[in-house]
């Protein structure tokens, strides 16, 4: 098969759909709040924010790229095999039927149904919702072109046409906040997205339409989700920014008692007027959309993968819609509240094996992952102990620790004990084969 060159269509259908997945209902409600708490520091919450979530998201697709190996397990391998199948499981669970996917439907059923139709069931509204996205799963191989052609453009248009209104006619002034921790918010509002678990699975689905748009040798299918990622940031960067910027048109009071989803519809009515509701609505609907169409997708792929195509990809597919069917009717707050501890034990370990990944050309004792990424987990898992009554305050005295990263020094830590400990035959046999293909 002769190799396809490089087309600026391709990238912008592959880019539009990673922005489409990237940008689902946390991404919406996360920085207009930013800006309203951050008011004239708003772009600096903005930046922090952009890279927790956007900056580490591609740090790990470009990590997975540098390792050789363009999957799930070309971050966690390194950990052993069942460390690292139990990582894998948890990231695909959390992405996917526990927590992203269902939150995605009760996004949209509380912010763009409810104010619309107040008298409709959630329960119905969930059949609906998820009968669409089976119908748009259901072939592998059409979901990139679905998302980057018709929902995102659609999704684009009416972010793009609301920030312009909002920068053409300002809520208000935007003025300086106290008692506000803009760079410590905006990083956390970055890890709250779940971009970086995202980006781990969904560059399965990537890889595979890449190649099936011809990009067949590995270093034309780099280069191409290279090109798409960074054309997705650009899209991002723009969407997160008047987002953010329209928050902060609202600093300077009577918004100030709405909580995350009410203070957008507030924005967006007082833009709008009376049709506000609705075109918030829309707004939603293809966010979230989107969203569940390329995770119900992606971790069907894994799970494939997993099982080694003992299960296949559609009796997946409807499994997984199942049950985010179920756990959606729990409600947004139910689910936010449930990834909070959930996001606090896995992002550490995650972003060790990012960090590390850069580095393993240079790293010849996987004890050293193992090291890192054990301190780290164990540090987390202090963290969260805190809220749960437990006495591990000193984690809060940690260097980073008001950055959600207090993790950091225990796991360099740990990656210096790792280092002194021998990896055994069988471990040094494979991480000398690893480095062969590295180099």
């Amino acid at each position: 098969m002769k190799e396809k060159k490089k087309g600026i269509g391709d990238i912008a259908v592959i880019g539009m759909a990673l922005f489409a997945t990237f940008f689902g209902a946390g991404n919406l409600i996360f920085p207009p709040y930013l800006g309203i708490n951050a008011g004239s520091d708003w772009f600096i919450g903005f930046l922090c924010f952009f890279v927790a979530d956007v900056g580490v998201a591609l740090a790990a697709i470009f990590a997975m790229i540098k390792t050789g190996d363009i999957s799930i397990n070309g971050l966690t391998g390194k950990l052993g095999k069942a460390p690292s199948f139990i990582m894998n499981i948890l990231i695909v669970l959390c992405i996917g039927p526990f927590l992203c996917i269902p939150r995605t439907a009760a996004t949209t059923f509380e912010m763009g149904v409810m104010p619309i139709f107040p008298s409709i069931n959630s329960w119905v509204f969930g059949a609906i919702f998820f009968g669409l996205v089976l119908l748009f799963t259901i072939r592998p191989s059409g979901v990139i072109d679905v998302i980057g052609k018709f929902f995102t453009p659609a999704l684009v248009a009416c972010l793009l046409g609301l920030i312009v209104i909002g920068y053409l006619h300002p809520i208000g002034d935007i003025v300086a906040t106290t008692n506000f921790d803009t760079a410590k918010e905006g990083v956390l509002a970055g890890y709250q997205t779940m971009d970086v678990l995202v980006s781990i699975v969904f560059i399965i689905t990537i890889v595979t339409t890449a190649q099936s748009k011809g990009y067949s040798e590995k270093k034309s299918t780099v280069k191409i989700i290279t090109q798409s990622s960074f054309f997705a940031a650009v899209a991002l960067f723009i969407v997160y920014g008047g987002l953010c910027y329209l928050g902060a048109t609202t600093s300077a009071g009577g918004f100030e008692n709405y909580n995350q989803s009410i203070l957008l519809v507030a924005i967006t009515q007082k833009l709008i007027g009376s049709y506000g509701i609705l075109i918030l609505g829309i707004i939603v609907f293809f966010a979230c959309m989107t969203t569940a169409i390329g995770l119900v997708s992606s971790c069907a792929s894994v799970f494939v993968e997993m099982t080694n195509n003992k299960i296949s990809y559609t009796k997946i597919i409807v499994i997984e819609i199942i049950f985010s069917y179920f756990i959606s009717n729990f409600g947004i707050s139910t689910i936010i509240s449930i990834a909070g501890p959930i996001l606090t034990l896995l992002y550490p370990v995650i972003l060790v094996m990012i960090i590390l990944s850069f580095f393993a050309n240079k790293i010849k004792n996987n004890n050293i992952y193992i090291g890192a990424a054990a301190l780290a987990l164990l540090a987390s898992a202090a963290d969260v102990s805190i809220g749960y009554g437990l006495p591990f305050e000193f984690v809060k005295n940690l260097p980073l620790a008001t950055f959600q990263c207090g993790w950091v020094i225990p796991a360099i830590i740990g990656g210096i004990i790792g280092k002194f400990i021998p990896m055994s035959e069988k471990a040094l046999l494979a991480s000398k084969n690893e480095q062969a293909d590295l180099a």
